[in-house]
């Protein structure tokens, strides 16, 4: 996983976000919410004001195949 966190690394935010909440699932989550978990990681520098959809979207779909092999 990356030392630090940016906007293109959806993989390693996925995973990290899956570590830090095991039991929520990113599919039921709004944008908004999905955007302050992320800018709140611990590892995450990039500026908060560069994301977009597309940015948010890749971060789900990382994040909720981490969910579906934890729920497996």
């Amino acid at each position: 996983m990356a030392a630090e966190l940016r906007w293109d690394d959806a993989e390693d935010i996925g995973i990290a976000l899956s570590d830090q909440f095991p039991e929520v699932n990113p599919l039921e989550l709004r944008f908004t919410d999905l955007h302050r978990y992320v800018t709140e990681l611990p590892t995450f520098v990039d500026d908060a004001k560069m994301s977009n959809e597309g940015k948010l979207e890749a971060i789900q779909m990382a994040w909720f195949e981490e969910y579906q092999d934890k729920t497996r």
